[in-house]
């Protein structure tokens, strides 16, 4: 199976004033993407607002990604969903579609026990002939996915090929590492923790800084491939307080602003998430223009 590894987005949703997808801005943030070095693209996850797509227009968003990047870069569509069998739906939708890959996040408010989450791994991949990334991210979910719980998967269920680890525990991470079968991918799923976490072993980042500065994300993780530490750093200093400032509010509500800021998006949003408050925005607004990004 193919590795995913690198740099990868987590890409937004723009929508139209009116409310619908706004196909045009979403061409144009896939070229910005892969013109500018990103080595993989995820639709429809949290940052991309997935929860409040409906089915027609996720598999618009999912197939409107795959054309545009045209098997240049992987792509792995969020498919998951607290219930079973519409994230197996989501599954077929995109695998018809053309993805490389899906990536589920583990089942939140159901909040199953570890014998359910192998469940509902192992029916997922007998429904759908994908490589699976498992998505570990406690604070949306309600339950932490232990380092025990994501090996056991990983070696019961062949398909699920890596993990999106956004539990901020970083000796967690460091376990799965670790432990893990040969060729399973550990990302970050928080954008301040992809240095360190490649330095320990990692391989890379599911990413929201990525939809601001592709650029310079892509360079910061190939810095790490490449053990050119002291680029990495320097880069990930440069960008932390992005990083930071992407989570004054819900994600993906400032990433979204700040590319309407940059002129990329219209800056639209679905309830119940709503636009910035005022001052979070000046603040984000003046991280933009110390980077040269406004």
């Amino acid at each position: 199976m193919k590795k995913f590894r690198g740099a990868i987005t987590a890409l937004v949703t723009p929508f139209q004033k009116g409310g619908s997808v706004d196909i045009h801005s979403l061409r144009k943030l896939v070229q910005f993407q892969v013109e500018n070095g990103i080595h993989g693209i995820v639709p429809c996850g949290s940052t991309g607002e997935a929860a409040t797509l409906n089915i027609d227009e996720y598999e618009l968003v999912v197939k409107t990604v795959v054309k545009e990047v045209d098997r240049r870069i992987p792509v792995i569509a969020g498919a998951g969903s607290n219930d079973t069998s519409k994230a197996i739906k989501n599954s077929k939708i995109a695998k018809k579609a053309g993805v490389d890959a899906l990536l589920h996040v583990t089942p939140y408010y159901n909040k199953p026990t570890p014998a359910g989450l192998l469940a509902h791994f192992k029916a997922l991949a007998n429904a759908v002939d994908l490589p699976i990334i498992l998505y570990n991210v406690p604070g949306r979910t309600g339950s932490n996915v232990t380092a025990q719980t994501t090996l056991k998967i990983a070696k019961e269920v062949p398909q699920v090929v890596g993990v999106k680890e956004a539990s901020g525990n970083l000796p967690q991470m460091m376990e799965i590492i670790k432990s893990a079968p040969d060729g399973f991918s550990v990302l970050s799923g928080d954008d301040v923790f992809t240095l360190p976490l490649m330095a320990v072993g990692g391989h890379g980042c599911i990413s929201v800084v990525a939809n601001e500065m592709p650029k310079e994300f892509s360079q910061l993780v190939n810095g790490c491939f490449d053990g050119d530490w002291n680029r990495a750093r320097e880069l990930h200093y440069d960008m932390i307080n992005l990083m930071n400032g992407n989570f004054i509010e819900t994600n993906p509500i400032p990433v979204k602003t700040a590319l309407f800021m940059m002129g990329k998006i219209k800056e639209v949003f679905r309830l119940p998430l709503t636009p910035m408050g005022e001052k979070n925005k000046e603040t984000l607004k003046e991280i933009l223009e110390n980077l040269k990004l406004v």
